[in-house]
């Protein structure tokens, strides 16, 4: 392609009717910990949507909005609303330091990172909406779903929510749910990033550890000095969820030995972590090597959540 003949795009007239077509939300607040990674408060034109915590809903903008990176536009027959899946998080606290549920607040948290693919037939959506500001518009889904909620959870349950990355993000509103509605059983959500500045919610989190204590909250890192350099003082190796699970590791870190007659373990992020079974020619159920978390849990006692059969292992496909 010649730079200085670029194919035409749409129209400015043609633009204006897709967004007043597709566009239907405000960005309402937006932070952004560091260049990759975005906290961001959408603001629906119409009444909020009710939701459970763990459910999802779709963002959206037009393969015309240009990207963060500056990076060219895909070539398309014709412009076309980009839309991507996004479990809903949760600012978890209000100003007062007062638990904020998901019903006490006008728009939708979504906790985002950053994944700068090249614009094709299928352009991603992550670098243009890192390109937003405050005050901006794009596409919101008018009805959150999705089965990754605590339905099947009883007050007195031990639950363990383990994320990876912005796979935290529905465990942030299924924590306040649960805490909000005085939930008596122990609560753990531990997540697995590279780096401490990947801790979008870190200060929440220990703001909750404080208030409530059946309630904890642990980071594990990979990529710190602490993770690989074996010179460092503090050396502790990389830490993943997979080692944190095993019951000597998790007493240590919390205090208590799960026990799978009360537990539940919900698991969202890498597919690698949640490690899911898939069956080989004889139908016969394998497991991925390294072992992943639902291994690690099945050894343990617990049982897979599937659509015939409820189980103490949840988890939701986030990629």
């Amino acid at each position: 392609m010649n730079p200085s003949n670029p194919p035409p795009g749409p129209s400015t007239p043609q633009i204006e009717e897709l967004v007043n077509k597709h566009y239907n939300a405000t960005i309402q607040e937006l932070r952004k910990p560091h260049d990759h990674l975005m906290i961001v408060r959408v603001k629906p034109d119409a009444e909020v949507p009710s939701f459970s915590g763990g459910q999802y809903t779709t963002l959206g903008l037009g393969s015309w909005e240009s990207r963060v990176d500056g990076g060219p536009l895909a070539e398309l027959p014709k412009p076309k609303l980009i839309r991507r899946a996004y479990s809903i998080s949760c600012p978890m606290l209000d100003a007062q330091g007062n638990l904020l549920a998901n019903d006490q607040i006008d728009y939708l948290e979504f906790y985002i990172t950053l994944v700068l693919r090249p614009d094709s037939d299928d352009p991603p959506l992550t670098p243009r909406l890192f390109s937003l500001k405050e005050g901006d518009r794009l596409h919101l889904g008018k009805k959150p779903v999705g089965t990754y909620t605590l339905k099947p959870i009883q007050s007195d349950d031990n639950v363990i929510f383990a994320g990876t990355g912005t796979g935290e993000a529905p465990h942030n509103s299924m924590s306040v749910e649960l805490l909000k509605r005085g939930h008596t059983g122990k609560i753990v959500s531990m997540t697995c990033v590279r780096y401490k500045g990947d801790l979008g919610y870190l200060d929440q989190q220990d703001q909750l550890q404080k208030q409530f204590s059946n309630y904890r909250y642990a980071a594990f890192t990979t990529r710190e000095p602490e993770n690989i350099d074996q010179n460092h003082p503090q050396y502790v190796g990389k830490q993943y969820l997979q080692d944190i699970i095993h019951p000597e590791k998790f007493q240590e870190q919390f205090g208590w030995t799960p026990n799978p007659e009360q537990t539940h373990v919900f698991l969202c992020g890498n597919p690698s972590m949640i490690g899911l079974p898939e069956k080989d020619e004889q139908g016969t159920l394998v497991f991925p090597q390294p072992k992943g978390m639902v291994e690690l849990l099945s050894e343990q006692g617990y049982q897979l959540t599937t659509a015939k059969n409820p189980g103490n292992i949840h988890f939701e496909k986030y990629w």
